[in-house]
């Protein structure tokens, strides 16, 4: 058990990646908090950790990454239950998409909002906790899409390049304090998300992938799980796509 007695908070966590990496990280040991805006799927993302880890200790939060004092709350929450915070997950994310001359500023300003100013205050509200006690570890979700943009993704893209040069910047401000900050850019992964999504459409995207198959959320999770464990103690501002060689 990679993780055992680490205390982990992955914001976006009801679903998807993040609940694939918060049962894993339950598994390699860690204690872990579950974060996310949809407090009733919360409580089934919980039940599934137990499932998948019956003695872990499991922590629920509903938070809007949005909201600084929400935030903060959050971060009490960790603090108070498990008295640290090793690592941070910054998953939570959204898309809304469009063309650049269909672009309206709301669709602009709300995925700027969740993606990067969200990401900015998760990392900021657990870095002092993290100074003070000399380690930690920040990872932060980015995308193929940060590397090589997309099609009607122009506030998407944007977001997911910012979170690179954020990640670059804090591994030289707080390696130096102990906190190692790294990032994941997932490639096509096969989320409920994609379930609206034409068959033709879905065959497109994995033409595109040379391993010919769409990523599971648990092979984002084990990447993650690499990173926060002191397997990767000397990886940090490392950019790691997990994609299947996609070209975009």
């Amino acid at each position: 058990m990679r993780l055992k007695d680490k205390v982990v908070v992955i914001t976006g966590s009801a679903g998807g990646i993040g609940l694939a990496t918060a049962r894993r990280f339950a598994v390699e040991g860690a204690a872990v908090v579950l974060a996310d805006m949809k407090s009733d799927a919360l409580e089934q993302a919980r039940a599934q950790v137990l499932a998948a880890a019956v003695d872990a200790r499991v922590e629920t939060v509903t938070v809007d990454v949005t909201d600084a004092a929400q935030v903060a709350a959050m971060v009490g929450v960790a603090l108070d239950r498990f008295g640290r915070i090793d690592c941070l997950v910054n998953n939570a994310g959204i898309t809304s998409d469009a063309r650049l001359v269909k672009m309206s500023d709301d669709q602009f300003d709300r995925v700027i909002a969740v993606n990067l100013k969200g990401v900015y205050r998760c990392a900021q509200a657990v870095a002092d906790p993290m100074i003070r006690q000399g380690s930690g570890v920040i990872l932060n979700a980015s995308s193929v899409v940060g590397i090589y943009g997309n099609f009607g993704q122009t506030n998407y893209a944007a977001t997911k390049a910012g979170v690179i040069g954020f990640t670059k910047t804090w591994a030289r401000e707080l390696g130096p304090k102990g906190i190692r900050v790294n990032a994941v850019c997932p490639g096509f992964i096969s989320t409920p998300i994609l379930e609206t999504i034409p068959d033709a459409v879905i065959q497109k995207m994995l033409d595109k992938v040379p391993l010919g198959r769409l990523g599971t959320p648990e092979e984002i999770a084990s990447v993650y799980a690499f990173l926060a464990s002191d397997d990767a103690a000397y990886v940090n501002g490392a950019v790691i796509e997990v994609s299947g060689g996609i070209q975009l």
